[in-house]
């Protein structure tokens, strides 16, 4: 199976063409971590664009089932829990030049927060997925105190309502506006917020394949 912390660094379109399949795989899994996302997204290659990757990627998450989307939504850190690296020697990646890039191995949870629903255990995540989630969560950063216990709050409802983690395309988003999504999407039946978190997760995946190729989002 692909390991995200294997993917190297990927700069372009052509260069992503031209990776075996199982380095595609892991660059993919960075941007969204379901294998079966991975696998088919590699497998269609080659892309004559940046566009239609992202057409077929969202493609894909939109017909993941839903177990699929439940794998790649263990790989994201609550709103307001930034993922850490795990403190021990990084592993060194394989890169398209031949020389080896800094790796990490995998997240751990902070302090006083419980575990994820069902257990679920977080996959590993290489340093660079961790800084775009950091980065996409900017908005948290400058958030007070009660803004930020109330989405730790939020967080609690919802997993207990819907058994996973609040997902949303958080880049550009003030903490205040991420807590107002979560609120009104505790009020969503299974089937909508299903509906939503596929959406979100299109989203993110997007961005995210813009990132990896290095491309503007």
């Amino acid at each position: 199976m692909p390991n995200v912390n294997s993917a190297p660094p990927v700069s372009g379109l052509a260069a992503f063409n031209a990776l075996g399949a199982e380095e595609a795989e892991a660059g993919l899994l960075a941007c969204c971590a379901c294998r079966a996302f991975a696998r088919e997204v590699a497998a269609s290659r080659p892309y004559r664009d940046l566009d239609r990757l992202a057409e077929t990627a969202e493609a894909v998450v939109r017909g993941l089932d839903w177990s699929g989307v439940r794998e790649a939504l263990a790989a994201h850190p609550r709103i307001g829990e930034p993922p850490r690296a795990a403190e021990r020697p990084p592993a060194e990646e394989p890169s398209l030049e031949g020389g080896p890039v800094p790796g990490s191995g995998s997240a751990d949870r902070p302090e006083g927060h419980p575990e994820r629903p069902e257990h679920q255990e977080r996959p590993e995540r290489s340093e660079r997925e961790a800084a775009w989630s950091r980065g996409e969560q900017a908005g948290v950063d400058t958030a007070g105190k009660d803004i930020l216990d109330r989405l730790a709050e939020g967080n609690r409802a919802y997993e207990r309502r819907f058994g996973h983690v609040y997902l949303i395309c958080a880049t550009g988003l003030s903490a205040e506006e991420m807590l107002a999504r979560l609120t009104e999407r505790l009020g969503n039946d299974e089937d909508t917020e299903r509906d939503v978190v596929r959406t979100e997760l299109a989203k993110i995946t997007r961005l995210r394949l813009a990132k990896l190729l290095g491309a503007a989002a």
